[in-house]
């Protein structure tokens, strides 16, 4: 995971056979008003907003 993306964890994704993300926000707010936006525009789509915040994975073995 990159620093952008612990930086705006919520996250717009557009549902199809597989997901796509369409959009990255600080605040659970200005994520579901985006979707509510993109909802209005494509009425056959299907959008999800979710919280995707994986746990930073470090290149630096363990000191023992």
């Amino acid at each position: 995971m990159s620093l952008l993306n612990a930086a705006k964890p919520w996250a717009v994704f557009r549902c199809l056979s597989y997901n796509v993300c369409v959009a990255r926000f600080r605040k659970r707010s200005d994520a579901e008003g985006y979707a509510s936006i993109l909802r209005q525009n494509n009425p056959n789509a299907v959008f999800q907003v979710v919280f995707d915040l994986e746990p930073i994975k470090s290149n630096k073995e363990p000191h023992d």
